[in-house]
């Protein structure tokens, strides 16, 4: 489907689809980047397009094509989704172009690259495969988008960096009802083992159009921080929307908005914990945020992992990240109230401490006089965060 405007189609109309993976889309014949479509999609079949606002029944089978008649109308554009509930297509879980796309984002020196339609463990760790072969540091973000990936959300979520709620094709696979429930289900399961949530999809869906939301647009993204995501993803919005400035812009403004009233979450039981003391330090540093006038916490991490620990528990205040791989101070901007920040690797506590607080300051973050909580680790080795320190700022930065 390589073109720009597309066509429109109504009701009762007639579409084809054909196999032919170089064909260009138009005058009511379509064609898919997956060459054995029209043998595997049976006579009564629902296709859905662009997540399930074009509805076509397949009402009969000709050879390398099929016959369509079209439920609910609309424009059907080029690179939009396309959805047969209930029928097994047996494409590829990475295609040959995939891993071209992986390769590339490993000589480009990417941070993320997201699995759209993972169904198990095998799946990730098909593209695992390649990252170790190139000894690359480049992340995984598991997209939920059907049952089979909902059912299996445990062991994805041990073989992935984090999830992504993707629910515009979630939407179309598995009845709408259900999608608050899961989406609730997957924010949690990734709070407890430290893996950042991604929620996407019609978050702001009208804004494609209108450079306003709807009230049930706001409340949604508002429902999504209130339950405790990571982040909060636009996508036709500002990918082919009219107003993508205007959408960030309404998103920012919400998200600022609800954060302020959203606590943390120290009732949280951390699961595959790795290194117990780091769990324990990032809990109680977070309760401390509710106990005293604590104005943000300052940490170093070598890997991530104190990171992800303490923003697991979702506190209220900035969390400050001293990094030392520049990659780790990528990785961590995508987890929950992280600010990462590269700094030089000292040889002591004391040192790390000074400045630390003493860059913060002169970045304007932090005043003299704020009370602030600071995580770190054992210097001179990599055996994670030890300790915790309470106390103003001047006099940490003595």
């Amino acid at each position: 489907m390589e073109y720009d405007e597309g066509f429109v189609v109504k009701e009762g109309d007639t579409v084809y689809f054909a196999d032919d993976v170089n064909g260009v889309s138009g005058n009511y014949l379509l064609y898919t980047n997956y060459n054995n479509f029209t043998n595997e999609v049976p006579v009564g079949a629902y296709i859905l397009i662009d997540d399930g606002e074009i509805s076509l029944s397949v009402v009969e089978k000709r050879p390398s094509q099929l016959v369509c008649r079209v439920n609910n109308g609309g424009r059907i554009k080029g690179k939009k989704s396309i959805n047969v509930p209930n029928v097994s297509i047996k494409l590829p879980s990475v295609t040959k172009r995939d891993k071209e796309f992986i390769e590339w984002a490993i000589d480009n020196d990417l941070d993320f690259v997201a699995h759209s339609f993972v169904r198990n463990k095998e799946d990730l760790k098909e593209v695992q495969d390649i990252l170790d072969k190139r000894n690359s540091h480049l992340k995984m973000i598991a997209k939920i988008e059907n049952q089979e990936g909902v059912d299996h959300i445990d062991e994805i979520l041990s073989h992935c960096y984090g999830a992504m709620v993707a629910r515009g094709d979630l939407g179309v696979e598995i009845e709408s009802q259900k999608i608050p429930v899961i989406q609730r289900q997957i924010i949690n399961k990734c709070q407890s083992r430290k893996k950042p949530v991604i929620i996407a999809t019609q978050m702001l869906h009208t804004m494609i159009d209108n450079p306003r939301p709807t009230r049930a647009e706001v409340s949604d993204v508002a429902n999504a921080i209130y339950q405790g995501t990571d982040a909060i993803m636009l996508s036709g919005e500002t990918a082919s929307g009219k107003y993508p400035i205007e959408s960030v812009q309404m998103m920012t403004k919400i998200a600022i908005e609800i954060e302020q009233n959203v606590q943390p979450n120290v009732k949280l039981e951390l699961t595959d914990v790795t290194w117990p003391v780091a769990a324990v330090l990032a809990k109680n540093i977070v309760r401390s945020t509710c106990q005293l006038p604590v104005k943000a916490i300052v940490f170093d991490t070598m890997s991530g992992r104190t990171g992800r620990y303490i923003a697991a528990f979702r506190p209220k205040v900035p969390l400050f990240a001293k990094c030392y791989k520049t990659y780790v101070m990528r990785e961590l901007a995508l987890s929950f109230g992280v600010y990462p920040y590269m700094m030089e690797v000292k040889d002591s506590k004391d040192d790390f401490v000074k400045q630390a607080v003493r860059n913060l300051v002169a970045d304007k973050v932090i005043d003299m006089d704020d009370m602030i909580g600071v995580l770190g680790g054992s210097f001179g080795t990599q055996a994670g965060a030890s300790f915790i320190e309470l106390g103003t700022v001047r006099n940490m930065a003595k």
